[in-house]
């Protein structure tokens, strides 16, 4: 199986928008395209509620276990801003082309449409488990080994997103600000260009970020809301990417094709067959491999109670690196011999990376609290990250690699 990320296909567009509240006569216009054999009355939709940022719709005929089942996800309000839906379309493909991800089969206006993977969603109690986690760890170690399409050396996302998320909170700060002072949409527009150093000539490029600004300030959260006291400022968390970026950089963290959001709620757990498969690949990107597993590790302590005492114990996180690196070895067609100091350096390569996991979610949880629809304390969410993040730094900064 040729395990490069070369041979992404045209991918089939839809002119449809499906109404996330009453989206039946959406995703019938859908599946009148992509199973036309399917009579409109026998078409049934059951909803899953375990996404924190999307609405996720599986329809079938006779039964959800049969074979045929589209999944239809409805991405959230504005996760545009911060996702980039091209990517995630060239990601699945290239997961899919290479065995570790299901088949997508269309976009339309505001989502996809995919195969539906057999199993069962994970549940948090299982992570422990070594029979589970030992399979986690070997899916993983798969998707690591798919190499990036050509020679080129690929960069790491992760600085790239982070920044990305920083800036738009600062866009947003920006504009709330101008626009209490009464300069007006398109003041605050170009006084935040202004402020870059960029030029601001162009109609359409004018028109595009007045577009931007006058969604993210009639969505944001009120100026002095409780997430803003809570949180720190932006000065504060750029200075903090900054001082991530320096040490983090240190490291040696292959760059490697990740998940990057590996929460139980993204494992298909298939009992029958003792195998699981990843799901949701909104943030799937090339990044550092350690970013990949120590954001895994940080799922543990869970998302809507986020509990950091289930975070994995030293014990458990170098059994499952073990199974990891033979995995990723295997599948890399290198000679599956692991040692112990191989493990001990991805064990503090794990930690400190588990550092930019908590600070990056933290971010992106602050954008969320302003913009989504969907019923889910972001606030809480972002303050349990980065408080976690501010409490292992030191310690975690001051572990010395092998």
């Amino acid at each position: 199986m040729d395990r490069g990320c070369s041979g992404v296909e045209r991918l089939l567009h839809l002119d449809v928008c499906v109404d996330e509240k009453d989206p039946r006569a959406g995703v019938l216009q859908l599946l009148g395209r992509l199973r036309p054999q399917w009579t409109p009355r026998d078409i049934q939709m059951k909803t899953f509620t375990e996404g924190i940022t999307n609405r996720l719709m599986g329809c079938f005929v006779g039964s959800i276990q049969e074979p045929g089942v589209v999944l239809v996800r409805v991405y959230g309000q504005m996760t545009e801003l911060f996702v980039d839906r091209n990517r995630e379309v060239e990601m699945f493909q290239v997961l899919h082309a290479n065995g570790c991800g299901p088949q997508i089969y269309c976009s339309f206006q505001n989502g996809i449409c995919y195969d539906f993977v057999r199993g069962s969603v994970l549940d948090d109690s299982l992570l422990s488990q070594p029979s589970i986690y030992r399979l986690i760890a070997a899916e993983m170690g798969r998707i690591h080994s798919i190499k990036p399409k050509g020679d080129s050396p690929v960069e790491p996302v992760l600085w790239k997103r982070m920044s990305q998320f920083l800036q738009l909170i600062q866009t947003e700060d920006s504009c709330n600000s101008d626009l209490q002072r009464g300069g007006g949409v398109l003041v605050a527009v170009t006084l935040f260009f202004l402020r870059k150093g960029r030029r601001v000539e162009e109609e359409t490029e004018i028109r595009k970020w007045v577009h931007l600004h006058e969604r993210l300030c009639v969505l944001q959260s009120p100026a002095g809301s409780t997430l803003e006291q809570e949180v720190p400022s932006i000065e504060k968390l750029s200075s903090e990417m900054e001082s991530l970026k320096r040490h983090l950089s240190q490291m040696d963290s292959p760059t490697v094709l990740c998940h990057n959001d590996l929460l139980t709620k993204n494992i298909i757990y298939n009992y029958r067959e003792s195998s699981v498969k990843f799901i949701d690949f909104e943030y799937a990107d090339f990044n550092y491999q350690a970013f990949d597993i120590g954001n895994h590790f940080n799922e543990f302590a869970g998302v809507s109670e986020v509990d950091y005492s289930l975070y994995p114990s030293r014990e458990l996180q170098r059994d499952w690196l073990l199974a990891y690196l033979k995995s990723y070895k295997h599948s890399s067609g290198q000679e599956v011999i692991v040692t112990e100091p191989e493990v001990s350096q991805l064990y503090v390569q794990v930690c400190k990376f588990s550092l930019a996991s908590n600070f990056c979610w933290g971010l992106w949880a602050i954008l969320q609290a302003r913009h989504s629809s969907i019923d889910f304390d972001f606030q809480r969410y972002a303050t349990a990250r980065l408080n976690y993040y501010f409490e292992k730094k030191e310690e975690y900064f001051g572990l010395k690699l092998c």
